[in-house]
C-alpha cells in the first residue's frame, strides 16, 4: 500500500507552515495527528490522563524544535510516533523509578521513638519532685538535672552548705522511697 501522495504534499506544507512558526499550521497538526499521538501513548502507558500529559508533551516539542523540521527527512506523522514513544519510554522509566525509590523507602526500618518506659519515669520523677516541695526540690533540680555543685547551689541560692547537703540527702532518700513504691 503507497502513501497517498496528497496527503504527504499536505503534511509537507504542514511542516514547512509550522517550521515559520504559524500557530495555525500547529492547531491544524494537532487536530489531524492528535489522535494518533493519543492512542500510541494510551496504548503504552494505560492510563487516559498521562496519555493526555505524553500527547502535550509531543506537541509542545513538535512547536518547540520546529526550526529544525526537515520535511524531507521523513514524514510529520512518524516523527510525532517516535516523538511519542521516546515520551513513553521516559514515562516509564520515570514511573518505574519512582516505584523502586518507593520500594526502598518502604524497606527502610522505622526509627526508634522515644521509649514508653523513659517517659513513664520522666513523669514519675517529675511527680516525685513536685511533691518534695521548694527549696528542695529545686535543690534537687539543680544537683541531679543540672549536675552542679553543692558548693555551687549554696552560693546561687544563698543557703548555708550543710542546709543544702540535708536537702539533698533527704530528697533522694523521699526520691527513692516513693520510686520503690511506684515500681513494686
Amino acid at each position: 500500500m503507497e502513501a497517498d501522495p496528497r496527503a504527504a504534499t499536505a503534511d509537507d506544507e504542514l511542516l514547512r507552515r509550522i517550521a515559520r512558526a504559524d500557530q495555525e499550521a500547529l492547531a491544524d497538526a494537532y487536530r489531524r495527528f492528535g489522535p494518533l499521538v493519543h492512542t500510541i501513548a494510551l496504548r503504552s502507558v494505560g492510563e487516559h490522563h498521562d496519555a493526555e500529559d505524553i500527547t502535550q508533551q509531543v506537541f509542545v516539542a513538535l512547536w518547540r524544535g520546529r526550526q529544525s523540521l526537515d520535511p524531507s527527512s521523513g514524514s510529520l506523522a512518524g516523527w510525532l510516533a517516535t516523538v511519542t514513544r521516546r515520551r513513553c519510554a521516559d514515562h516509564h522509566a520515570t514511573r518505574a523509578r519512582r516505584t523502586r525509590d518507593e520500594q526502598v523507602f518502604s524497606r527502610e526500618p522505622a526509627r526508634p521513638g522515644p521509649d514508653p518506659a523513659d517517659a513513664t519515669d520522666r513523669v514519675l520523677i517529675a511527680d516525685a519532685l513536685e511533691a518534695l516541695g521548694d527549696p528542695r526540690a529545686t535543690i534537687i533540680r539543680m544537683a541531679i538535672l543540672e549536675d552542679r555543685r553543692q558548693e555551687d547551689i549554696a552560693t546561687t541560692l544563698q543557703l548555708p552548705l550543710g542546709t543544702v547537703k540535708s536537702h539533698v540527702r533527704r530528697g533522694l532518700m523521699h526520691l527513692r522511697s516513693r520510686l520503690e513504691e511506684v515500681t513494686a
